[in-house]
C-alpha cells in the first residue's frame, strides 16, 4: 500500500461534538497508529441520515491524497446483522457499515475490492453493541493506515449494499436521478454528475428539460448564478461536481417545494 510518511485518516459521523465519541475514536486510532494525521470531514450529519453523510463524504474525499483512509459512521443498524466493510478503491480506502454510506464516494473513486471485516485481532478486545465506530472501524482504519493489506481483515464480498442514490439511471436522452442534499442556501443537489450530463451531449448555456415532482420545466444550464435574473431558477454543476437546481439569490427548495429523496429527471430538449 502506497502511503505518505504520515498516513491520513478522515472521520465523518452523526455523533456531534457535545459528547466524547469523536475523541474516543481518535484515541483508538492514535494508540495504534500514532503518526496518523486525522482530519474531521464533519460530525454534524443529521442523525441517522445516510444520504447526507454519503453526499458530504463524496464531496470531500476526492480532494484527499491517494492512500487516504476514510471512516464514515452513520450507523442506525449498529448492533444488528448489518456487515462492517472495507472498500478499496483506485484512490484509497473506505471503512464503515455496509448500509450505503460509503458507496457514493467509493464509486466515484472506482471500486476495486470490498472486504468483510471479520478478523477480531484488528478490533478492540471488548466490542460494544452501540459503538462500532470506536471498537471496530477506528482500529481497522488505524491498521490499514499502518500498512496492513485490506485482504487481511476478512474475505472479499461482491454484494455490498448499493443504495438507489449511489448512481442515477441513464437511458437514451433521459437521466433519472434523486435529490440527495439541500444546502443552507436552499440549493437542490442531485446525484447526477457532470459526466452524466455530458453523456447526453448537453453543454453549459443550453436549456434543459427538468422533471421535478409533477412539473416539466425548461431551465438553463448555467456556469454562474448571475446568468439569470434574481429569483429566477437555473441549473448548474456545483463545486461537488453534481448537478444542482438553484434560484439566483433565492431558496430553490422552497421555490419548488421539494425535499431530499424526491426524484428528478433531466432530458435533452429536441428542437
Amino acid at each position: 500500500m502506497s502511503m505518505r510518511s504520515r498516513p491520513i485518516i478522515t472521520l465523518l459521523s452523526d455523533f456531534g461534538l457535545k459528547d466524547s465519541y469523536v475523541a474516543e475514536m481518535k484515541a483508538v486510532i492514535l494508540s495504534i497508529c500514532p503518526e496518523a494525521h486525522i482530519v474531521d470531514i464533519s460530525h454534524e450529519i443529521k442523525k441517522f441520515d445516510i444520504k447526507m453523510g454519503a453526499f458530504l463524504l463524496a464531496r470531500a474525499a476526492r480532494f484527499f491524497p491517494k492512500g487516504t483512509v476514510h471512516v464514515a459512521v452513520i450507523d442506525p443498524g449498529v448492533g444488528s446483522e448489518r456487515r462492517s466493510i472495507i472498500v478499496e478503491t483506485e484512490r484509497g480506502f473506505y471503512v464503515g457499515p455496509d448500509n450505503g454510506v460509503l458507496m457514493l464516494s467509493a464509486q466515484m473513486d472506482g471500486v476495486k475490492h470490498v472486504y468483510l471485516i471479520k478478523e477480531q485481532k484488528y478490533m478492540l478486545r471488548r466490542i460494544s453493541k452501540t459503538f462500532h465506530g470506536r471498537d471496530i472501524f477506528s482500529p481497522v482504519a488505524a491498521y490499514l493506515a499502518s500498512g496492513i493489506p485490506p485482504s487481511e481483515f476478512g474475505p472479499e464480498i461482491f454484494d455490498p449494499i448499493m443504495p438507489n442514490f449511489a448512481k442515477p439511471k441513464v437511458s437514451g436522452n433521459l437521466i433519472e436521478g434523486e435529490i440527495i442534499h439541500i444546502d443552507d442556501f436552499g440549493n437542490i443537489i442531485t446525484n447526477i454528475t457532470h459526466s452524466d450530463i455530458e453523456s447526453l451531449g448537453i453543454k453549459e448555456g443550453e436549456i434543459l428539460g427538468v422533471r421535478l415532482g409533477y412539473k416539466d420545466l425548461k431551465i438553463k444550464l448555467c456556469s454562474a448564478y448571475s446568468e439569470v435574473q434574481i429569483n429566477t431558477p437555473l441549473t448548474i454543476i456545483g463545486s461537488a461536481d453534481f448537478l444542482e437546481v438553484s434560484v439566483n439569490q433565492g431558496d430553490a427548495s422552497k421555490f419548488f417545494g421539494v425535499k431530499v429523496g424526491e426524484k428528478i429527471s433531466i432530458y435533452k430538449l429536441v428542437n
